[in-house]
């Protein structure tokens, strides 16, 4: 999984969520290689590794529901500690992705595998 906009969240151990457009296959128990950026790899670019995770928990929701109470303490686990919730949506999920607020997204969470959780 590719996590470009925040790698140094994960190599500090701070970020445990990401949303991610489908992702529906996913399931509690699921280990996943967080790498600094997966596909758009120019020829004899190496994928780069960060760290070893074990999915922990795996829901659907609205986007909007970060506007809610706890939105601002779901940007910090990922990885956007003080960003604003609307700041979020809007970059990651409206323009670079055509998504809107009611759209559903899979919320991932994780611990890492070598024992750095923050």
């Amino acid at each position: 999984m590719s996590v470009t906009f925040t790698e140094q969240a994960v190599v500090e151990r701070r970020k445990t969520v990401t949303r991610r457009k489908g992702w529906t296959f996913l399931k509690a128990g699921d280990r996943l290689t967080l790498c600094r950026k997966v596909m758009g790899r120019k020829p004899g670019e190496p994928l780069v590794r960060l760290a070893e995770v074990e999915v922990t928990m795996v829901s659907r929701e609205p986007l909007r529901w970060l506007h809610g109470p706890g939105g601002r303490m779901e940007l910090a686990f990922e990885g956007f500690p003080g960003m604003d919730p609307a700041e979020f949506i809007r970059r990651y999920f409206t323009e670079a992705q055509g998504m809107q607020p009611d759209d559903h997204v899979t919320r991932i969470e994780w611990r890492y595998l070598d024992g750095g959780d923050a």
